[in-house]
């Protein structure tokens, strides 16, 4: 588990003293080291930053200026474009978009056809594009993505996200084939996100047993994908044998998929802002950089303090393990029947007493990125000051999902 540093709470409570609350920090030192680390697990292999996981333009161009960093993943295809106009230079779509205003843009501007890449796994997505591209003749560079996910029992049983449905290599080849039949196409590259292995932390608090259950799953699911990765990686050389990048990995499993021959480049953001949920992890230790602030609005007895909203759930399967984590000062916990609420949580436990009307909870969201969905701003603190205020995604405007 993550621990704070004793005086971490002091720090940021000095930093932002002339802020109101609600606020949201980063703490630059913790992002810069967790670059870092991200760097250093990588081992040699440029990390494509995840813009889904970050949602601040700033802090993209802080983290691409370092060695070790190359390129974004962008989750929209309007958010692509917006990027690729704001001077990033290599944006690859993560998923695959239906959204025709955008593709007919895209198709009719040279300087955005050269910066984005988009995502496809079937003919329909080809065709769709073709139908939108309101007589724009730019050439569309395009990504396969691989089916990752582990299977048993003949495909019974399935560990791993329901994404594309190009599992086999000959799959993967067909399509390659059928993107250089169609004028307007170029395959230019080859993903697979295994989230069964880097979203799926393996060292549960309190969980051996299951722990050690998910180490064994995700020891098998990695020597499969290995295998069956760099046979889908010759598949689509034999067609594209210009192929530009082959993308896989996350930021729970850095080290373990550049360890592969095959893969050329690393998918990472969440390890930059280090949420909650990368506290299960037994590969590395990360340093907790992005941090919410609630205020105490009511002190309503002995051992609890109400604090303004902070029901900010993380996406994916509900439950426990989506809720902002109230971090410091440490010990306090949410009243099982009120949970994180809309408009005010309140917060059980002895470090109740010691706080005053006016004084801050810090939190941790579950996930990274998603906490820039309710700020509109990042307060950016370097020791015990804010040096700078950035806007996320939100706060320019901008909510592409």
């Amino acid at each position: 588990m993550n621990l704070p540093a004793g005086g971490d709470r002091a720090r940021y409570d000095r930093a932002t003293a002339h802020l109101d609350a609600p606020l949201a920090i980063v703490d630059l030192a913790a992002f810069d080291a967790n670059a870092d680390d991200l760097v250093r697990r990588a081992g040699g292999k440029p990390i494509r930053v995840a813009s889904k996981s970050v949602r601040c333009r700033t802090l993209l161009e802080r983290v691409l200026a370092r060695p070790g960093f190359a390129g974004i993943m962008s989750y929209t295809l309007a958010e692509s474009i917006w990027l690729a106009r704001s001077g990033f230079e290599d944006v690859l779509l993560a998923y695959p978009s239906v959204d025709r205003a955008a593709f007919a843009e895209l198709a009719g501007d040279p300087k955005l056809a050269a910066a984005v890449t988009v995502m496809v796994d079937d003919v329909a997505q080809l065709e769709l594009i073709d139908r939108a591209r309101d007589g724009g003749a730019q050439e569309i560079r395009v990504c396969l993505e691989l089916d990752t996910a582990f299977r048993l029992f003949g495909g019974k049983v399935r560990i791993g996200a329901l994404r594309s449905p190009l599992r086999e290599p000959a799959q993967l080849a067909e399509l390659a084939r059928s993107v250089n039949a169609r004028s307007g196409f170029r395959v230019v590259g080859l993903m697979g996100y295994e989230g069964h292995v880097a979203g799926v932390g393996d060292a549960l608090a309190g969980r051996p047993l299951r722990s050690r259950a998910i180490r064994l799953m995700q020891a098998a699911a990695r020597k499969e994908l290995a295998v069956r990765r760099a046979e889908a990686v010759r598949a689509v050389r034999a067609v594209v044998p210009d192929l530009e990048f082959v993308n896989g990995g996350g930021t729970g499993s850095v080290q373990q998929t550049a360890a592969e021959d095959a893969v050329t480049e690393i998918a990472a953001g969440s390890g930059l802002y280090v949420p909650r949920l990368f506290d299960n992890y037994s590969s590395f230790r990360g340093r907790p950089a992005a941090l919410f602030a609630q205020p105490v609005v009511r002190r309503p007895g002995v051992g609890v303090v109400t604090v303004l909203g902070g029901g900010y759930p993380a996406s994916g399967a509900a439950g426990a393990d989506r809720l902002p984590e109230p971090y410091l000062p440490q010990g306090l916990r949410y009243d099982p029947q009120e949970g994180a609420g809309e408009v005010q949580t309140p917060l059980l436990g002895s470090p109740a007493d010691d706080l005053l009307i006016g004084d801050r909870v810090w939190f941790r969201h579950a996930k990274a990125g998603e906490l820039c969905e309710r700020f509109d701003a990042l307060h950016l603190v370097e020791g015990d000051r804010v040096t700078a205020t950035v806007a996320t995604y939100r706060g320019e405007g901008r909510t592409f999902l």
